[in-house]
């Protein structure tokens, strides 16, 4: 709580810094825009001028200062238009027919006779306009990343709290496994003949099971080929084995084996968990379907229920650390069988479909 604490008001400062900014470039700018527009207006006014002294010129007059005004106009495109409609003098133009510039003064040489200046910013002006949008630009940009960067730290902490979690587990969980397993042989010796001994061994290998799937978090696990209807088998078997009859589990397999490279162990807990939630969701009393299928380009397993349904929103949620609908349990098994499927797998998993009180149906996808 105290990290979520931390990112949310480091994303709140990073977030009031960029609007600051953006406001600060948007009101210095305006100015700028606004004061380089009226500096260009008296140029051209001023340039409007020189071209009425131009056409009230007699041929004795000195025109070399009226010139120099009229070329000194190097960035402000200008058409020049005498009372004809005719151009007269254009400069600064790239493509002459461009429509006339949208702002314009008129010289006024004799009652029948003006000039029609028409001009338009200058290319300094129109780039200073939009030097704002890509400053926006950029500080969205850099908002985005630095969020994005530390969700991303966030993340890798947590991972590496999951990863030491596990392997600690499994570390803790060797110990008494192994004593346990040595005081099984004890009892086997001693009564060779009790019917418990069996079930006991069962449930010290379940443990040790247990144990190995806990050390394979956080490492990348060899992928070996195995027959996916044997794994789906075992889970199935073990899921029975725990419940009451008023959960009814059923297998649907293509012919002939399927073989892909699985962990075993890992690929196994994926299942059991998608089974558990659909025992808890349909509260110990419905029916479970596995159904395996050979398609186009890759296998697809998918583990239906006749629990009480995700609703739409949560599809998604339902796969993030944390996630529980159970007063019990830290929330964790859809998210380390996502990890499982997608990480270590290269494969996918996601809800299906799911409906309120009719089911929920997940589904998993391998390549070929």
């Amino acid at each position: 709580m105290q990290w979520a604490d931390k990112i949310r008001r480091v994303r709140l400062v990073l977030i009031v810094a960029a609007v600051l900014l953006s406001v600060a470039s948007l009101v210095v700018s305006h100015y700028l825009v606004r004061d380089l527009k009226r500096e260009e207006r008296v140029k051209m006014e001023t340039w409007a001028e020189a071209m009425r002294s131009l056409g009230e010129a007699d041929a004795e007059a000195d025109l070399s200062l009226v010139l120099k005004v009229l070329n000194s106009n190097n960035t402000i495109p200008v058409k020049v238009v005498n009372a004809q409609g005719r151009v007269e003098m254009q400069r600064n133009v790239e493509d002459v027919s461009k429509d006339m510039p949208h702002k314009s003064l008129r010289i006024d040489l004799s009652e029948d006779e003006w000039l029609d200046v028409y001009y338009d910013d200058s290319l300094l002006l129109r780039r200073l306009a939009l030097w704002p949008y890509v400053q926006l630009g950029i500080v969205a940009i850099f908002v985005i990343v630095a969020i994005y960067a530390l969700l991303s730290s966030k993340k890798s902490e947590q991972n590496k709290v999951w990863v030491g979690l596990s392997k600690e587990t499994a570390h803790q969980l060797g110990t008494p496994i192994s004593s346990l397993m040595a005081w099984v042989e004890v009892l086997r010796e001693a009564y060779p003949e009790d019917p418990l001994i069996p079930e006991m061994d069962k449930d010290v290998l379940r443990l040790q099971l247990i144990a190995e799937r806990f050390s394979k978090i956080g490492s990348l696990p060899e992928l070996k080929e195995t027959d996916v209807a044997e794994v789906l088998k075992r889970v199935a078997d073990y899921i029975r084995s725990r419940v009451s009859n008023k959960v009814n589990i059923s297998i649907d397999l293509p012919e002939g084996e399927v073989v892909l490279p699985l962990c075993a162990p890992l690929f196994e807990w994926v299942i059991e968990n998608l089974c558990k939630n659909a025992i808890d969701a349909m509260e110990s009393k419905g029916a479970i379907r596995l159904v395996l299928k050979r398609e186009a380009y890759l296998y697809s397993i998918e583990v239906s229920d006749t629990g009480k349904g995700i609703p739409v929103g949560k599809w998604k949620t339902v796969f993030m650390p944390g996630y529980t609908t159970k007063s019990r349990g830290w929330g964790l098994g859809l998210s380390l069988a996502k990890r499982i499927v997608e990480e270590y797998h290269q494969g996918l998993i996601f809800v299906k479909s799911s409906e309120p009180s009719v089911g929920t149906t997940f589904r998993i996808e391998l390549k070929m």
